[in-house]
């Protein structure tokens, strides 16, 4: 029995090293969202370009994305481009700047194109922690009514569009068929 007590840090750091390899396998993009099924927050932000005050109220009516970038987000600039095909595309697309500088913002928008449809500057990442957003980028899925139905964590690119989000829209009427 004595010489038990000798392997109990062995036993306890394997289990330790078990646990860790476990929590490092699991998919980062697959995070639960309480959101969903629900309404999207209200929430009073203003419009990146123009100052004007926007509201919950100001985006439902038509499905949408619901795109959470930084200019500090590396992986944000990655999934740029494809957002802008999105858009053009015929894609409502709402931006998120999220706990970001907005002169920073409007430069990287004029810089590397304009996909939003409607930029909301969150510098508090007031509404982002109400969205229960992780990080940026997450693109969410709202339908007319403003309800929630889909989020992703991490890149938005063609390969995910036609796995989690093209189902939701019609492509013949990009994007009114939610």
């Amino acid at each position: 029995m004595p010489r038990l007590k000798f392997f109990l840090p062995l036993a306890a750091f394997a289990l330790l090293g078990i646990l860790l390899f476990r929590g490092l396998s699991l998919d980062p993009t697959a995070l639960p969202s309480a959101l969903i099924g629900k309404s999207l927050p209200e929430f009073a932000l203003a419009d990146l370009h123009t100052g004007e005050p926007q509201s919950r109220e100001s985006l439902v009516g038509a499905p949408m994305l619901v795109n959470v970038w930084a200019t500090w987000c590396y992986s944000c600039r990655v999934e740029h481009p494809f957002l802008l095909e999105l858009a053009e595309r015929g894609i409502k697309i709402v931006g998120l700047n999220y706990k970001d500088d907005s002169a920073k913002a409007l430069q990287w928008l004029a810089d590397l194109g304009d996909p939003y449809a409607i930029s909301l500057a969150d510098t508090e990442g007031v509404f982002g922690l109400d969205l229960g957003v992780y990080g940026a980028p997450e693109t969410y899925i709202v339908d007319a009514a403003g309800v929630v139905r889909f989020r992703h964590v991490g890149v938005l690119d063609p390969e995910v569009w036609q796995a989690d989000f093209a189902p939701w829209f019609d492509s013949e009427t990009a994007g009114e068929a939610l």
